[in-house]
């Protein structure tokens, strides 16, 4: 056999969806990669013979190897900070008190359009390195901070550099119906227009994403306006997804599953007949226990009703500077346990095999087996569990992505 690497002496949690063992794991196992994809994977025992002087071998030790993490939601690519007003909060200010006070989603919009593409970019680069120490090796990034198309163009160039020029894997998502800006308050169906007609078709031209979101909710943009917003998206060949029923439940979600979305995100408030609108079309439901701890939220997502009606569970950061300026994945395994009652193996499912599938990418990334890329981590931990277990003292000890080493 002519591979390029070969890793031995691992335990695997594969991640896929075929096996019927927990994690699909195959322990006392070997992976060989060739021309950047999986090449042979299985039992040691049964690894065929190769050139051992022209191979390089990489020795586990017995630990363990999962595929790289994937970050499915972030809007890493902001500029400023509201620490501030968290510690306004803490000392009893609503959060109306402080959007009346220039503060919230606009404080983050007006630094965004001030700061340039280089601070938005090396501000961007710490935040994928800090997500990248930690085995992620696919994140997705929104726009949504610049509320005007000359800066959501902005922020959507920088989320495409930082994957020109990082070893992650970036998808982008433009998402300029976030929040309606002050010069449109009170005419939120004229923003939706200069959204469809003025931002979409530029974003578009520059080739600058891969989706479209909507946040749908009753402080932000209705069912008829997100529908509208979708449907320039689907017309124009891109995918959608939805933030929706984080805050009341207005049918965002059953709206997105029936026009195809890849996925809808937050869902504390969704119901049965959401749900099974997700089963009946494939879509994701991404979980964001980030938002839900930072925001002290009470209102659970529908755990049990998700797992009834079979839904893909994934498990997402939100890293942003307002309700979830928590910038670590391996973070979010623990959360998504502790606070949703996820079993460590359906959060790392999350972050894996369900998290590609919520990004198109489930016949590229997310799992381990032959054909698919070789994007995967070495992490010095007794079983799969304790990535989800344990957290601040980082484990992971290598990554390969597209089949090179390059991080350990």
């Amino acid at each position: 056999m002519n591979w390029d690497h070969i890793w031995i002496d691992v335990n695997i949690a594969t991640m896929d969806k075929q096996s019927a063992s927990p994690y699909g794991v195959i322990n006392d196992a070997a992976i060989a990669v060739k021309d950047d994809k999986i090449a042979w994977i299985g039992a040691r025992a049964d690894l065929p013979e190769f050139d051992v002087l022209a191979t390089p071998v990489y020795r586990g030790k017995g630990k363990w190897i999962t595929p790289g993490l994937i970050d499915a939601h972030t809007h890493l690519v902001f500029a400023g900070s509201r620490a501030n007003e968290f510690e306004q909060r803490l000392q009893g200010a609503s959060y109306q008190d402080i959007a009346n006070a220039g503060g919230g989603i606009i404080s983050t919009v007006k630094a965004c359009r001030e700061a340039d593409e280089q601070t938005l970019f090396d501000l961007g680069r710490k935040r994928l390195n800090a997500l990248a120490k930690e085995g992620v090796t696919t994140v997705e990034i929104k726009s949504g901070y610049g509320l005007d198309t000359d800066t959501e163009l902005k922020l959507l160039r920088v989320a495409k550099t930082l994957g020109q020029h990082h070893h992650v894997d970036v998808k982008t998502t433009f998402l300029g119906a976030h929040a309606i800006p002050p010069e449109y308050q009170g005419q939120t169906d004229d923003y939706v227009e200069l959204v469809i007609n003025d931002m979409l078709p530029k974003v578009i031209e520059n080739n600058l994403a891969d989706a479209v979101d909507v946040f749908c909710e009753g402080i932000a943009f209705n069912l008829q306006q997100t529908k509208q917003v979708l449907t320039a998206a689907k017309n124009a060949g891109l995918a959608i997804k939805l933030h929706a029923e984080q805050l009341s439940n207005i049918g965002g979600s059953e709206l997105a599953a029936k026009m195809g979305a890849l996925s809808v995100d937050h869902i504390e408030y969704l119901d049965e007949n959401g749900v099974k609108a997700l089963s009946q079309n494939g879509t994701c439901a991404v979980l964001l226990p980030g938002a839900f701890y930072f925001l002290r939220e009470t209102q659970h997502p529908p755990i049990e009703l998700l797992r009834q009606y079979k839904v893909p569970m994934v498990v997402a950061s939100d890293f942003n500077p307002g309700s979830s300026p928590i910038c670590s994945t391996l973070l979010m395994l623990n959360m998504a346990c502790t606070l949703f009652k996820l079993t460590p193996e359906e959060a790392l499912k999350g972050v894996t095999i369900n998290a590609a599938k919520a990004l198109g990418l489930a016949e590229q990334v997310g799992q381990l087996t032959v054909g698919m890329q070789a994007d995967f981590c070495l992490w010095d931990i007794s079983s799969p569990a304790e990535l989800a277990y344990i957290y601040g003292v980082n484990p992971c000890e290598q990554v390969i992505k597209a089949g090179k080493i390059i991080a350990q």
